[in-house]
């Protein structure tokens, strides 16, 4: 059946649910149209951009009749960076949406009919909470700049600072811009091949220290010159590193990470420990609630001292050693290398003598485990990537009999896939609790909890 409007035409739209991705949509004729910016209970006017065979997508022109939601966007980006995707919606407003997002998920790909789902625990200052961030170059009528790309696109919007970024980004990129045009090298352009500055990924700690790490397809001219603009001009510069990206990919780093000055790691304190994080090394974004995430995890782990526990894509052992203080034993799974060295050093500096990461595929290295030692854990703990668990990793945790999965996910969709295979597998989804990790976009963080025992909840 043919859509009921065509690309190019004006149209007015009731708004009354948010998609995934916090698109506002609205039906015409029973035709659902997707309308970035548009909240739900607003008439809006919009024109189509795209008319497809199941739905269109609408651009927007005017709010006709504004929800009580809506709040001015502090940010003089908004609409044109595709970072932030909420900030013309109260932050109560967000919590509400990411509780549903996840419910949402757990019912229509999960299949779960009625699922415990507790309100978002949000943030008192839903700002300036990134701890780490990555700016691309481009070239401009001014010369090289950075910024962040635009929705749904890698066309860079230049710009002078970024309001869920802490405040050393964008000192940072100030510096390295300087310096940059300075020494008059290019930003890399993806469609030629041709340039010498990628990135500049900035990484700033709870202690005020920052790491300043430029990402280029050569070397560094006039290292001295760059390492005495980002000490005055940046407080709590500690560290520069260099990564050397020569292939064509819109992948951010190469797989070389070497220290030009300063320190080799970054010190950042999380849950009462202290961890050394290299630049390779993955850490949650938002320090404050990370602890929060973690706290709610071991929660629902319900750990005794005599539970030994798997903490698998472990990385640098973070929740692993948080985990530790209340059981018998954690052992990570991590298959990067310069992550489990990192974790090993960073139980080692905490003194938790009764953690061991083993470097490999969880589906390889789990089911091995489990036959050589004949464990038997009292719960698994799993951090997957945005993608979520291959199938086999997912049988290899079941077949560990653990009584207690706890499985923290960035992305509804793929943990509840995920949740509806452990489900087959004899686990029951008892408690959900959403993590708003990222104020002012549609994404969320989740900790679920699946037992195998009854009276869990």
């Amino acid at each position: 059946m043919a859509a009921p409007v065509r690309k190019n035409q004006d149209i007015e739209l009731y708004i009354t649910a948010l998609g995934s991705e916090g698109q506002g949509i609205g039906r015409y004729e029973g035709y659902a149209i997707f309308v970035e910016g548009a909240l739900p209970g607003e008439r809006v006017a919009a024109t189509v951009i795209k008319a497809g065979s199941s739905y269109g997508v609408g651009k927007l022109r005017r709010v006709i009749t504004p929800a009580k939601e809506r709040v001015a966007p502090p940010c003089p980006y908004f609409g044109r960076c595709g970072g932030c995707t909420l900030q013309h919606m109260s932050y109560e407003a967000q919590l509400a949406y990411k509780t549903r997002l996840v419910k949402d998920a757990l019912v229509r790909i999960g299949g779960f009919s009625d699922p415990k789902v507790l309100p978002a625990i949000g943030m008192g200052d839903p700002w300036r909470y990134r701890n780490k961030a990555a700016f691309p170059a481009a070239n401009t009528d001014d010369g090289i700049a950075f910024g962040l790309f635009a929705a749904r696109s890698h066309r860079v919007i230049p710009i002078a600072d970024c309001l869920i970024q802490k405040e050393a980004g964008a000192l940072a990129m100030h510096a390295v811009r300087q310096w940059a045009q300075e020494c008059c090298l290019p930003a890399y352009d993806e469609t030629t091949g041709r340039g010498a500055i990628r990135h500049v990924v900035v990484r700033t700690s709870s202690f005020g220290k920052t790491m300043v790490m430029v990402v280029t397809t050569g070397p560094l001219p006039r290292l001295e010159r760059l390492v005495d603009l980002l000490q005055k001009q940046l407080p709590g510069f500690c560290s520069l590193v260099h990564n050397v990206n020569r292939e064509r990919t819109n992948v951010i780093t190469g797989e070389k990470y070497r220290v030009v000055w300063g320190e080799e790691a970054l010190s950042e304190r999380l849950c009462g420990l202290d961890f050394s994080v290299a630049a390779a090394s993955f850490l949650q974004v938002n320090t404050a609630q990370t602890e929060i995430l973690y706290d709610k995890a071991i929660e629902f782990a319900r750990l005794t001292e005599d539970d030994v526990v798997l903490d698998l894509y472990c990385g640098i052992g973070t929740l692993s050693l948080a985990a530790a203080r209340k059981a018998k034993e954690v052992i990570g799974i991590e298959i990067v290398p310069e992550a489990i060295a990192n974790a090993r050093g960073n139980a080692a500096q905490n003194g938790i003598p009764n953690a061991r990461f083993l470097c490999g595929a969880a589906e390889e290295v789990l089911p091995e485990l489990v036959r050589q030692e004949r464990l038997a854990p009292g719960a698994v703990i799993l951090d997957p990537p945005r993608k979520g668990c291959e199938a086999p990793v997912l049988r290899a945790i079941a077949e560990t009999g653990a009584p207690r999965i706890v499985y923290v996910s960035c992305n509804p969709a793929t943990l509840a896939r995920d949740c509806a295979i452990l489900k087959e597998a004899g686990y029951e989804l008892m408690q959900t609790q959403p993590v708003d990790m990222f104020p002012q976009t549609h994404h969320v963080e989740t900790v679920v909890m699946m037992s195998r025992e009854k009276n869990q909840v």
